[in-house]
């Protein structure tokens, strides 16, 4: 499933391109680095892509990761997902605390730094693309973030996008014979200012910069990917803001827009671009991990899209759709899991922490969430046969 990595940095602000290639061979022996599959121009290609949404890490959620040894163990929290992430040829995940180590100490809200164990946990699940342009990447301020990017730099297999410690970036993925691009923003910072220093650190939402890296990086690639934070918190649609950037976005032929921050589940759209083509447009892939308390923020979405390439070389999404996924935490506030609608029940909900404070919480209400989604509702596995 894991070919090779190509990280792709591109400057605003000047012509030259510079490319550092990594070769990311995840389940073979770092001997093998250089070896690259040989593409087969001759085929059809096909590439599955998962997303999800906001991986939140509250106070209560950190604690309940803690072992008797003093370590952090949050690899259960994504058992029950594992599988769909490993089945994707590629999985992103919108990682929205930072992990900058125990020097900032370990919090939740409102600044928050998660244990570096999570990274492990993220890998081990089978994670990849990792964003980082979010509105708390500077809750703990520059080192903090600095601390993240190199850790996170000593796993072979992320590619993180959104937050750099030099540079403009984007990145390019190179598999299945397709390269997809990925650019990533944000809309805040909560009011803490990006270093003198560094003011590229976090990519922020700036149409004109926007524009000069999308019309850089559509030539090089056969899909482009948008990641981006906007929005307001817990709202069920998306607001104007979002509705007119997702436009503007479209407007660049970009082939799919992954957004999150409300921490809800949002709709998903079609946007007529300048080519013919469309824009496949996530507005909010609502909370992943995270202890948020209320009815609307325990459900989210996994986005399944499939990217295809004939012999030819005419390229499109062939499907899409989303697997809903419930945030489970007993009443204790602890042993959570992301488990998907399919297999999630009654019993489970009887012993959902939620419970206590929301009684009249029933599976109906999910079901009732997925009808203002306009898109395919994949209630199974659809990488197992």
């Amino acid at each position: 499933m894991k070919n090779r990595i190509i990280n792709l940095v591109i400057s605003a602000l000047a012509v030259p391109i510079i490319i550092l290639i990594i070769f990311s061979c995840h389940s073979k022996p770092a001997a093998d680095r250089s070896i690259t599959q040989t593409p087969r121009s001759s085929q059809n290609s096909s590439l599955t892509f998962v997303a999800v949404g906001d991986n939140l890490f509250h106070d209560s959620l950190i604690r309940s990761a803690l072992m008797a040894d003093g370590t952090y163990d949050f690899i259960p929290i994504y058992t029950e997902v594992k599988s769909i992430v490993q089945g994707a040829d590629l999985a992103f995940i919108n990682q929205e605390t930072i992990m900058g180590g125990t020097r900032f100490g370990y919090t939740g809200y409102p600044a928050f730094n998660t244990p570096q164990s999570l990274a492990p946990a993220l890998a081990d699940t089978g994670f990849e693309i990792i964003n980082l342009a979010n509105n708390h990447a500077m809750d703990k301020g520059r080192d903090a973030l600095y601390a993240t990017l190199d850790y996170l730099d000593t796993f072979e297999q992320f590619v993180v996008i959104g937050a750099r410690k030099e540079g403009e970036s984007a990145r390019i993925v190179t598999r299945n014979n397709m390269t997809l691009g990925f650019l990533a923003y944000t809309f805040s910072l909560n009011g803490i200012p990006l270093p003198r220093e560094n003011p590229n650190l976090v990519s922020m939402i700036d149409r004109n910069k926007m524009t000069q890296e999308m019309n850089a990086l559509r030539p090089l690639c056969d899909f482009l990917i948008v990641s981006i934070h906007w929005g307001g918190e817990y709202l069920l649609e998306p607001d104007r803001d979002q509705v007119s950037l997702a436009n503007f976005i479209a407007q660049h032929n970009v082939d799919l827009i992954v957004g999150h921050h409300p921490h809800v589940l949002q709709r998903v759209d079609t946007i007529a671009r300048p080519d013919g083509k469309t824009t496949l447009c996530y507005y909010s892939l609502g909370n992943f991990a995270s202890h948020q308390r209320q009815r609307e923020r325990i459900i989210g979405g996994m986005m399944v899209v499939t990217f295809t390439k004939t012999r030819s070389g005419e390229l499109a999404i062939s499907d899409y759709g989303m697997i809903p996924v419930i945030t489970h935490y007993d009443r204790s506030f602890r042993n959570t899991k992301v488990i998907p609608l399919y297999s999630y029940t009654e019993e489970l909900l009887a012993n959902h922490g939620l419970r206590t404070q929301d009684p009249g919480l029933n599976m109906n209400f999910f079901y009732g969430v997925l009808n203002r989604i306009n898109a395919k509702v994949i209630m199974h596995n659809p990488f197992t046969r």
